[in-house]
C-alpha cells in the first residue's frame, strides 16, 4: 500500500495530529505489535536494578530537567 500525505503543505500541528491518530489506532490492539527480544532484555535488566535497589524512579519533570542539563 502506497500512502501519500501532503507533508510539505501540513503544519507541525497537522503532522502531530496525524501521528496521534496513528498511535491511537495502533494502541487498539497492542498484542498485534511484537516487541523485539533486545527490548525485553533491557526492560528485565532495568527491573532487576530497581528490585536490587541499584536505581530508582524519578518524576518526568526531573527526567526532562536532567536531559536539558546534559544537552547544554
Amino acid at each position: 500500500m502506497d500512502i501519500s500525505l501532503p507533508l510539505d503543505k501540513m503544519t507541525s500541528l497537522d503532522k502531530i495530529a496525524v501521528m496521534e491518530k496513528l498511535w491511537d489506532d495502533l494502541c487498539r490492539d497492542p498484542e498485534a505489535i511484537a516487541s523485539s527480544k533486545w527490548h525485553k532484555e533491557v526492560l528485565e535488566a532495568r527491573e532487576k536494578e530497581v528490585n536490587e535497589g541499584k536505581t530508582k524512579f524519578i518524576s518526568f519533570d526531573q527526567a526532562k530537567a536532567r536531559i536539558k542539563d546534559q544537552i547544554k
